[in-house]
């Protein structure tokens, strides 16, 4: 366990956050130079680090290293190390995107980033200031919000068709020991002509091999109708399909933007709720302070308080 943080106090006591941004990776064979931003606490050893994967909405900056900052923050604070890439998709870097090979929205390259990250985590170890021998490179976990859902659950085991080779494809990655999905694509059985069309990768999603212990998040009022016609249900695919150890949290009243995790006062978020985002990501983090330090008690704690309570901001179902 870090030796900063416990479940009793780190609400009252959060972190100063240091934010450090553009570490620049140098990839072979990517278009461009992977760029990170890192946060961090100010204070607090043997922290435990968390890759987040931006999605793919209207605004240009919120899919980027420069979303986000509602979870960074506060995962930040509370005692993780959260390194944010910007993917290939992202809207900052449109003027590459005829160039960039392989199907829409570089799915493949958008996995390859956050193991890319891991392969590097000694340079950013050094690059960052205050950060040097703090870091638990043993301690990771990815999450991802919509798009970066499905990159998240491909690193957690999840596989697909490449539809350009016809080869499944397997990109789990053993380093990464829990994940949180959120407002993350379903089952591809489903999907509606025009997006089966222009993300074929998605139609041969399959759950079943996702191994790693995942939280789902989903808001009962995401509708996905530019996807499917199945209702808010498909996002809780990455939960029903997947073998356990799972856990599904469904937010009540939650539209896609799950509250506004992708920026604060975003426009492109349609269900704004401070309150909604605030349970969020304390949710959130106590899931991973559980799963990747067995037996405390974070997780059960801020499910009782927030989830069991009168008045409660959603349900949780666990496998």
């Amino acid at each position: 366990m870090s030796a900063s943080i416990s479940a009793a106090d780190t609400f009252t006591s959060p972190a100063p956050v240091l934010s450090f941004s553009p570490v620049v990776l140098t990839v072979p064979g990517r278009l461009v130079d992977l760029q990170v931003r890192v946060s961090i606490p100010a204070t607090g050893t043997d922290l435990p680090v968390i890759l987040l994967s931006h999605g793919h909405g209207p605004s240009n900056n919120l899919s980027s290293l420069n979303g986000y900052a509602p979870l960074a923050n506060f995962w930040a604070a509370h005692g993780f190390v959260v390194i944010q890439p910007t993917h290939l998709s992202s809207r900052t870097l449109s003027h590459l995107h005829s160039a960039i090979p392989g199907s829409a929205l570089s799915w493949r390259s958008r996995a390859e980033d956050m193991k890319n990250i891991l392969d590097r985590l000694d340079v950013i170890e050094r690059v960052v200031p205050q950060l040097a021998g703090r870091m638990d490179h043993d301690k990771v976990a990815v999450a991802g919000h919509s798009f970066g859902g499905h990159t998240a659950a491909l690193l957690l085991g999840a596989r697909l068709t490449d539809p350009d080779d016809g080869k499944e494809v397997d990109l789990i990655e053993p380093r990464i020991k829990a994940g949180v999905l959120l407002a993350a694509p379903g089952r591809g059985d489903v999907l509606k002509e025009s997006s089966a069309a222009s993300m074929p990768f998605l139609l041969t999603t399959d759950f079943s091999t996702m191994t790693t212990p995942a939280l789902v998040v989903v808001g009962d009022r995401d509708d996905p109708r530019h996807f499917t016609d199945t209702g808010p249900d498909w996002h809780a695919d990455p939960y029903t399909l997947a073998p356990a150890p799972k856990t599904l949290l469904t937010l009540f009243g939650a539209e896609h933007g799950l509250g506004g995790i992708s920026g604060y006062d975003a426009a492109e978020t349609t269900d704004e709720d401070p309150d909604r985002v605030a349970a969020l990501r304390r949710l959130t983090w106590a899931y991973l302070r559980t799963e990747l330090y067995p037996g405390e008690p974070a997780w059960p704690t801020e499910r009782e308080a927030l989830v069991s309570a009168p008045g409660a901001i959603g349900r949780v179902e666990a496998k």
